[in-house]
């Protein structure tokens, strides 16, 4: 793990880092695997689960590498909680045997593609408790904390060099997590999801949640993040040139316009205009330069990334 400083995450000190794209969608749709429960930690089981999410994360290196960007490893652990794990007969420990080896994978495939010039650093991805899309029953901080703290503690066990909450719906659970990070000693980035007006599901806006989290912790999180919507769907919603957006420092946008129930009733994917994704990217870090932790979620895949990384690589010159 890194040393217990958001200042040491190498994100921190500028430089575009890219990260992968939606990869339960790519493993279900492109690889024809089955997620049961969107859990892709479960293919840690099995030698050949392994190798896929080896040749997954491998496709995207290789674009940060031609690119020379840096690259975090998110874990494929976005569902290795203990409530999702029950559900495919894993106990506690066994969480945390898996949350241990995927951040273990994660150094394998730093330790064979980093080279010292192109900065890398391995991410522990927790997700919510419930749905992604929905914030149902909320927690309050405190059980979120606790309920949390299990898979963070495998990560820092682990030494992952950050945890980073992936499709946070409400503010509680986004502070539960905070702050059971930073007992870890890890430095903690939040990813936000909204809806298509721009808000959380809960119908809070950006500005006052990125707000109610930093005042809740004292500013705990190293940056936030949006992920799981179209830039469609929240470019209103952040406004240049306002203090609280320059909190903001990554995007994992969805590649289809649809809304999250249009997602959810759809039997196909939608993998959208890459080349105009990439664009919309370059337009955010245009109106937002301390954004540069790019990567992708439902829809998109190592095409997807290219094509943002190439978009902004080309504002980042010009600018």
């Amino acid at each position: 793990m890194l040393e217990n400083s958001s200042n040491r995450l190498p994100q921190l000190d500028g430089g575009l880092f890219l990260t992968d794209g939606g990869i339960e969608t790519t493993l279900i749709f492109h690889e024809g695997l089955d997620l049961p429960y969107f859990a892709a930690f479960h293919l840690m089981k099995s030698q050949e689960g392994r190798a896929a999410l080896v040749r997954y994360f491998e496709r995207y290196v290789a674009v940060a590498r031609a690119d020379e960007t840096g690259f975090i490893f998110e874990s494929p652990t976005w569902r290795a909680s203990s409530d999702w794990g029950a559900l495919l007969g894993y106990s506690r420990n066994d969480i945390a045997a898996v949350n241990r080896e995927s951040i273990a994978l994660m150094r394998e495939l730093q330790a064979k593609h980093g080279v010292p010039q192109l900065p890398m650093a391995v991410s522990g991805c927790v997700g919510p408790r419930g749905d992604g899309y929905d914030p149902g029953q909320v927690m309050s901080a405190d059980e979120a904390e606790s309920y949390h703290a299990h898979q963070i503690g495998a990560f820092a066990e682990a030494e992952a060099d950050m945890v980073t909450a992936i499709t946070m719906t409400n503010t509680n659970e986004a502070i539960g997590i905070t702050r059971a990070a930073m007992k870890a000693g890890m430095p903690v980035a939040i990813s936000f999801t909204t809806e298509t007006d721009g808000r959380l599901p809960t119908g809070q806006s950006l500005a006052d949640a990125i707000a109610e989290v930093d005042e809740a912790t004292a500013a705990g999180p190293a940056y936030y993040m949006i992920n799981c919507a179209h830039p469609n769907h929240f470019m209103s919603a952040l406004p240049a040139g306002e203090n609280w957006t320059k909190r903001v420092r990554g995007l994992r946008c969805n590649a289809s316009k649809r809304s999250h129930q249009e997602l959810n009733d759809s039997p196909d994917l939608d993998p959208g205009d890459p080349v105009e994704l990439g664009s919309q990217y370059r337009d955010l870090l245009q109106c937002h330069p301390q954004i540069n932790v790019l990567g992708g979620c439902c829809g998109t895949d190592h095409r997807h990334i290219a094509c943002i990384s190439r978009a902004c690589r080309t504002a980042t010159a010009a600018a």
